[in-house]
């Protein structure tokens, strides 16, 4: 097996909504704001190659929204998922696995494109079986209000009517040396892959901890439907990440890739911050 980080560009977030409760005298030491109060977060997947599979952990946002649409988010930098898989050597096409942690905009905008006339919506990933879990499918496709402005129709019900959907039983690994945790605090039933290699665990964070400042229990983003599950569930994950020397994969971290967590008199804290290729090796 081989993991690889993946960076699709970056977007910017209203700095209080990304940090919730935290008051801008302490997140803006952490992540710095623009005049308009916005801060520019990373939309970085996770390939991993293992034998014949070639599996993409979520895809970014895609290209597919009109001006108005990407005017909200100022997206920037000259990464793109194209770019990125290419300089490992591959296409779209190669993929054979398109896993989704959940089915929010930044996370999954990447699955769906239009035809070269703008007249029907397919399937980025054409050879690529699409993953996410009956629960959280079934919730996004019947949004609540709070979160129906990030459940996008076009990126979603396309990949059903597609044919190449499937159904995770979190239970099951989803191959050998992949288990799933589900979190419930960020959305329903949001999807963890962590992943055994190398003799270590690595575990993509999606929105649990979007960056390395979240990793303080009160840190949580005012986003998140059920705060005080996020809450719990932080206190469940964090001590285990430590006592265990989790490897925590960022999505959303500007500038740290991944991280190592310790146990401090102020609670788990930063241990060690890196790149997969630094900590593992290319």
């Amino acid at each position: 097996m081989k993991l690889h980080s993946i960076e699709t560009g970056f977007f910017k977030l209203d700095g209080g909504a990304m940090h919730g409760v935290v008051p801008k005298s302490l997140w803006s030491k952490e992540n710095v704001p623009d005049e308009k109060n916005m801060c520019n977060w990373a939309m970085r997947c996770l390939l991993i190659e293992d034998g014949n599979r070639l599996m993409l952990i979520d895809n970014g946002m895609g290209n597919k929204q009109d001006a108005k649409f990407f005017g909200h988010y100022f997206l920037n930098g000259e990464a793109s998922l194209e770019k990125s898989l290419r300089a490992k050597g591959y296409e779209r096409s190669d993929i054979t696995d398109m896993f989704l942690t959940h089915l929010h905009f930044d996370h999954c905008g990447g699955s769906i494109k239009y035809n070269e006339d703008r007249t029907k919506l397919t399937t980025e990933f054409p050879n690529a079986t699409y993953w996410s879990n009956e629960e959280h499918w079934n919730w996004a496709t019947n949004p609540n209000a709070r979160e129906k402005a990030s459940f996008l129709k076009e990126n979603i019900l396309p990949i059903q009517e597609s044919g190449q959907l499937k159904f995770i039983n979190p239970n099951e690994d989803l191959i050998p040396g992949i288990k799933i945790m589900i979190t419930n605090g960020h959305t329903r039933a949001m999807m963890h892959p962590i992943i055994s290699y190398k003799g270590k665990k690595v575990v993509f964070m999606a929105d649990l901890l979007p960056s390395v400042a979240h990793i303080p229990l009160p840190w949580i983003m005012a986003y998140d439907v059920c705060p005080l599950e996020t809450l719990k569930e932080k206190e469940s994950f964090l001590p285990q990440a430590a006592k265990e020397e989790f490897v925590l994969f960022f999505e959303h971290d500007g500038v740290n890739e991944c991280c190592t967590v310790e146990e401090t008199e102020r609670g788990v804290r930063v241990k060690n911050k890196f790149s997969l290729d630094d900590y593992f090796g290319r």
